[in-house]
This record gives structure tokens, C-alpha cells and sequence, in this order.
């Protein structure tokens, strides 16, 4: 991985779906954007953030999440994820993670990452994969 400098940012946006919603998971959840389509989000625009400085063969994993979910999110509302790169030391990234829908900041929080190279990563998964 080339040195990532403090301060870039990634984003992720997406317009809510039935799919999104935690009442998808359990019926007797509220029909609103779930928590974990939130976390993925700030996951997928930390991971945007980082995109031209992983080199060929190597990607990332999520190692850490802290983060609030403070407000309800719709169906048909736009979310915007966005993910600022904090610190890096070696392969390992932290970053300010924060959301919002069309009327407010939904969550924020603090994301860890890890750069791997995926061929010894995959490697060490064999031994768990099944058939």
C-alpha cells in the first residue's frame, strides 16, 4: 500500500429500498433504513477513500466500528456516507465516519481498516472453506 495522507475522504451514497430497511430482518422492527446498511456504508466510502493508494493484488478489511445511529431513515430518502482518513500506520487506517439523509446527520462514528494483500488473506481462509 502507498502511504494514504491524513485527511482524504471517500463517499457512498444510495436511496433507500425496501431492501435497506431493518423490518426486512424482523417484521416487528420500523420500516427504516437499518443500522447496518449505515455501518456499510461508512465501510464502503472509507474504502473509496483508499481505492489509489492499495497496490495491484491488495484490498482492505473492516477490523474496528464505533460508531452512534441517531436518527430514523425513510424509504426513498438519499444517504450520503463520507469517511475521512485519520490516521495510518502501515496497514492499518482509521477513520471519522459520518451519515446523513436528506434532513440530517444520521450516524457518525470511528472505522478501522486493514490493507491485505488478498492472495495470502484467501490463502488463510482455505482451511475454513467447506467441499
Amino acid at each position: 500500500m502507498k502511504p494514504a495522507p491524513e485527511g482524504i475522504k471517500g463517499t457512498y451514497s444510495l436511496t433507500v429500498t425496501a431492501d435497506d430497511l431493518a423490518s426486512k430482518l424482523d417484521p416487528t422492527l420500523p420500516a427504516v433504513m437499518a443500522t447496518r446498511v449505515m455501518v456499510g456504508m461508512m465501510e464502503l466510502a472509507a474504502m473509496d477513500a483508499i481505492r489509489s493508494y492499495l497496490d495491484a493484488g491488495e484490498s482492505s478489511v473492516g477490523i474496528a466500528m464505533d460508531f452512534i445511529h441517531v436518527s430514523a431513515t425513510p424509504v426513498g430518502h438519499r444517504v450520503r456516507a463520507e469517511a475521512e482518513l485519520t490516521k495510518c500506520e502501515g496497514r492499518r487506517l482509521e477513520f471519522k465516519v459520518r451519515a446523513w439523509d436528506e434532513t440530517e446527520e444520521i450516524g457518525s462514528g470511528i472505522h478501522r481498516r486493514a490493507a491485505i494483500d488478498l492472495a495470502k488473506f484467501n490463502e488463510r481462509l482455505k482451511p475454513k472453506m467447506k467441499g
